[in-house]
């Protein structure tokens, strides 16, 4: 009953719920689905559109309908708040997303092989890189409520596949949607210098990689349960992330000034390096190669060029 394509007479006998598919992480995840043959059911609510189903995560009602409806046998949940900044802002309504919709989730999945994305901000940053078995210890409500949607969902579903991945770009629909892309107007000023964090050390991860990785996790083995790391491996700051993206570009970086002390003002404390140690997925044969990030950083902005703001995604 949810299906766009039910005129079609090819029916693939996968199926998977990808929640929160109108973001970031969710759009890459369905298409990589859709692209491997699986019969995939994306939701969403404030962005929903044509194809993808409107659920609110928060109405338990609405999210059986939606299970029981579909009958999927993976659900692949990417629907977060997951700026650190707003999550300390808006407390209430955050937790509600990335706890108690994991828990209301999880009850349903009985049966079901669930993918839960997390982050690496569960970590402190302190003493990397972070194996799966290291103490998490967040230092901000984000990586707090992170942490304890994975305790829900683990809880409530225990042959649940947790996958914690760092900063993420990708495709966006607008160059605000990712931290990292954010910076392309930074780059593109030029004639204007702008300071940029050179302390924090992060490793940008492409969307359509860790796509990749969500579906190499189907369909369910026995193996997969429990915590995993996935992230890139270019170790870089913001500043370096920004002259990074200006020479994929062939732009100038001069006019951008690494800033050596720690960022004042923001809302959420951000760890100095949360580096993940991925060697878990590896072991199991299921880590893909990271796409170097110049490529993935042309591939994500290039249509952003000469209309700076606003892309519509479009799913083939």
């Amino acid at each position: 009953m949810f299906n766009c394509f039910a005129d079609e007479v090819y029916t693939p006998y996968r199926r998977v719920l990808v929640t929160g598919a109108t973001g970031l992480l969710g759009r890459a995840v369905y298409k990589e689905f859709k692209n491997n043959d699986w019969d995939a059911l994306g939701t969403g609510y404030n962005r929903a559109r044509p194809c993808f189903l409107k659920c609110n995560l928060l109405d338990e009602d609405a999210v059986r309908g939606a299970i029981q409806g579909f009958q999927p046998h993976v659900i692949v949940h990417c629907a977060a708040e997951r700026r650190p900044d707003v999550v300390e802002r808006h407390t209430e309504a955050a937790m509600n997303l990335n706890v108690h919709a994991c828990a209301s989730l999880a009850k349903e999945a009985a049966g079901i092989f669930l993918i839960y994305i997390s982050t690496d901000y569960v970590f402190d940053g302190r003493n990397p890189p972070y194996g799966e078995n290291d103490a998490p210890n967040p230092l901000n409500l984000y990586g707090k409520s992170k942490l304890e949607g994975e305790r829900e969902i683990l809880r409530h579903c225990p042959g649940a596949a947790v996958l914690r991945v760092p900063i993420l770009f990708g495709e966006v629909e607008k160059v605000e949607e990712s931290a990292v892309t954010v910076l392309w107007d930074r780059v593109q000023e030029g004639a204007e210098s702008c300071t940029i964090d050179h302390c924090q050390q992060r490793f940008p991860t492409y969307t359509n990689d860790v796509a990749r990785v969500s579906c190499f996790c189907c369909p369910q083995d026995p193996s997969l349960r429990g915590i995993f790391h996935y992230s890139a491996k270019e170790q870089m700051t913001k500043y370096e992330i920004a002259c990074a993206i200006a020479d994929a570009f062939n732009l100038p970086s001069s006019h951008l000034i690494p800033m050596t002390e720690q960022p004042a003002g923001a809302a959420a404390q951000r760890p100095q390096n949360a580096q993940l140690e991925c060697s878990r997925l590896e072991l199991l044969g299921l880590s893909v190669e990271p796409t170097p990030f110049k490529t993935a950083i042309r591939d994500s902005l290039w249509p952003f060029q000469h209309d700076k703001h606003w892309r519509q995604t479009v799913f083939h």
